[in-house]
């Protein structure tokens, strides 16, 4: 017997925060599995990595980002 989808949810929200991000990664996970998908994401990634490598690609640190769009958003 399965249990109600609102009783079920109701005991998720009532967990700790990372216990719920730890749930919701493996409910993800459980979806991705199309080999299609993850073949073109790894393809993605090398081709990015590459662009790396190569200088093609310009590198912004992370705090120089979140410093423009916060100046962006006042």
């Amino acid at each position: 017997m399965s249990t109600p989808l609102a009783v079920l949810e109701a005991e998720i929200l009532s967990l700790p925060a990372d216990e719920r991000s730890r749930l919701l990664d493996r409910l993800i996970a459980s979806l991705d599995n199309d080999p299609e998908i993850q073949e073109a994401w790894i393809q993605e990634a090398a081709r990015r990595a590459a662009e790396i490598d190569s200088g093609e690609a310009k590198l912004i640190p992370g705090e120089q980002v979140l410093e423009e769009l916060r100046s962006r958003l006042k």
